[in-house]
C-alpha cells in the first residue's frame, strides 16, 4: 500500500515511479477519489457541528413554549441527522474505492533499481563457482539413471494430476536433507529463528503481503474460505500484522521450511518436464522484519545467506538485480540467485530475495517504536528464499552427476545421509 501524503505533495513523482514498472500515471486518479473523500469527510464534520447547535436549542425552544420554534429546530436536528447519514456514506464509500485502488497498485522500485522490461534487462552482479567440466553429456534430473525411477511423474499424475511429483528411496532423502541442511544453516550460522507456522492463512494474510486481490488466481483457496500459502512469507510476515513493535528488539529474523502451493496460472507450456515447476513445492523460507534505515543492509545480508547455501553445496550460481519490469509485485529491490543447470546448459532461479519498505507494513498495519514515549513508525519487510528446495534437489543431481547414471552428492549432506556419500546408478545411497 502506498502513503496518500507521499502521492498528494509529490504526485509527479509517483507517476514518475509506477512509469518505471510499465504502470500508467495514476496519481489524478487517487487524488481525485481522495478530494472527494477528504470533502465528504469536512462536510460530515460541518453537518455535525450544525447538529449538536440545534439540539442544545430544542430544549431550550421547549422550555420557553415556543411550539413554533422547537418544530423547527426539531426539523433541522432530523435534517442534519440524515444528510450526515449520506455524508457518512459517501466517505466510506470514497475510502473503499481508494484503498482498492492503492491495493493493485505495485511497490515503488528504489532508484538503484535497474530500468528495463523484462528479465532480459536484468544486471548480473557476479558469479561464484564454475560448471564442472566433464566428458559426457550431461542429462537433466529426470532423466539420470540412478533418478528416473524413483522420480515419479506418472504415478503423481495418476494422484494428482500434472506438475506433481512422487519421490521414493534415495531422491526423496537427499529431499529431506536438503531440506534440513538448509535449516541447521540458517539457525545455526546465520542467526534466523526457526518457526513451524500453518499453510492454510485467511484473507487479510494474504492481503498483507500483497497477494489479494490482484493475485488471487496464483493461489489455492479453500471450500471454507482459507488459502494455501503460496510461500512461508506470508505467515512469517503477518507475525508483525497490528503490532507495534519495540524499535530495540529488531530486527526479528525468521526461517521456516514449509509445504508451498502456486497454481502457476499464465504459466502453461512453461517447464513443463520435470520438477522445476510445480503445484506443491517445499522451500525453506527467510523473513527479516527491520527499522528503515536497516533495511538495505539487511537486504545484502538475506541475499548472501542463501549464496551460503550454494556455496557449501558446491552449486555454480550467479546472483542478478532485477530490472524495473522484472520485479514482483511487493518488491521494492530484488536479488535474484540463479543455480547452474548443466542439463540445461543455462542458469535458472533457485532464490529470489527482496525488500519491500513499508509497502507490506501499510497493508497489515506492522508498525514499531523508534524509542520508549516515541510515536510509532511502519517497520521494513524483507523475504527470500533460503533455497527453493526442489530447485536445490535438481541442482545438486545434475552437478553431481557422473557418465554411469549415479550422483556424487555434495560433502555438505553427508552427515545428513548417515555418512552415504553417492547415489547408484541403481538408485541406492551407498
Amino acid at each position: 500500500m502506498h502513503d496518500i501524503r507521499a502521492i498528494r505533495e509529490t504526485p509527479e513523482a509517483f507517476d514518475a515511479a509506477l512509469a518505471r514498472r510499465g504502470v500508467a500515471p495514476t496519481a489524478a486518479t487517487v487524488l481525485e477519489i481522495d478530494a472527494a473523500r477528504r470533502a465528504a469527510i469536512g462536510q460530515a464534520e460541518t453537518e455535525k457541528a450544525a447538529q449538536n447547535a440545534a439540539s442544545k436549542q430544542v430544549g431550550a425552544a421547549k422550555a420557553k413554549g415556543d411550539e413554533a420554534e422547537f418544530e423547527r429546530l426539531r426539523a433541522l436536528v432530523a435534517e442534519k441527522k440524515a444528510e450526515l447519514a449520506r455524508l457518512d456514506e459517501v466517505a466510506r464509500a470514497k475510502d473503499a474505492e481508494l484503498t482498492a485502488l492503492l491495493a493493485t497498485l505495485p511497490n515503488l522500485p528504489l532508484a538503484t533499481v535497474p530500468d528495463g522490461a523484462d528479465e532480459a534487462d536484468n544486471v548480473e552482479l557476479h558469479r561464484w563457482g564454475s560448471p564442472r567440466d566433464v566428458d559426457f553429456a550431461p542429462k537433466e534430473h529426470f532423466e539420470i539413471a540412478g533418478i528416473a525411477r524413483d522420480m515419479d511423474f506418472a504415478l503423481a499424475a495418476k494422484l494428482s494430476g500434472s506438475r506433481f511429483v512422487v519421490l521414493r528411496g534415495a531422491v526423496a532423502r537427499v529431499h529431506r536433507a536438503l531440506a534440513q541442511f538448509m535449516t541447521d544453516l540458517h539457525v545455526d550460522h546465520h542467526g534466523l529463528t526457526e518457526v513451524n507456522s500453518p499453510v492454510l492463512v485467511r484473507d487479510e494474510a494474504m492481503f498483507g503481503t500483497g497477494q489479494l486481490p490482484k493475485f488471487a488466481e496464483d493461489s489455492y483457496q479453500t471450500t471454507n474460505g482459507w488459502w494455501l500459502i503460496p510461500t512461508s512469507e506470508v505467515t512469517l510476515t503477518n507475525f508483525a500484522a497490528g503490532e507495534v513493535l519495540d524499535g530495540a528488539a529488531l530486527p526479528v529474523r525468521f526461517c521456516a521450511h514449509t509445504l508451498c502451493f502456486r497454481s502457476e496460472a499464465g504459466s502453461a507450456g512453461r517447464d513443463t518436464t520435470g520438477m522445476l515447476r510445480q503445484h506443491q513445492f517445499e522451500k525453506v523460507e527467510m523473513v527479516s522484519i527491520t527499522r528503515p534505515e536497516d533495511s538495505l543492509a539487511e537486504h545484502d545480508r538475506m541475499t548472501r545467506c542463501a549464496e551460503e547455501v550454494l556455496e557449501a553445496l558446491e552449486l555454480p550460481y550467479r546472483t542478478i538485480a532485477l530490472c524495473t519490469g522484472d520485479m514482483g509485485f511487493g518488491a521494492q529491490k530484488t536479488h535474484d540467485i540463479e543455480v547452474w543447470l548443466p542439463g540445461q546448459t543455462a542458469y535458472r532461479e533457485i532464490s529470489s530475495v527482496s525488500t519491500c519498505g513499508d509497502f507490506q507494513a501499510r497493508r497489515m498495519n506492522a508498525r514499531f517504536r523508534p524509542e520508549p514515549g516515541a510515536k510509532p513508525d511502519f517497520v521494513h519487510t524483507l523475504n527470500g528464499s533460503g533455497v527453493a528446495v526442489g530447485r536445490c534437489l535438481i541442482a545438486v543431481l545434475e552437478n553431481g552427476q557422473t557418465a554411469e547414471g549415479g550422483v556424487e552428492l555434495p560433502a555438505a549432506l553427508h552427515r545428513y545421509l548417515g555418512g552415504k556419500t553417492h547415489i547408484t546408478p541403481e538408485g541406492a545411497l551407498a
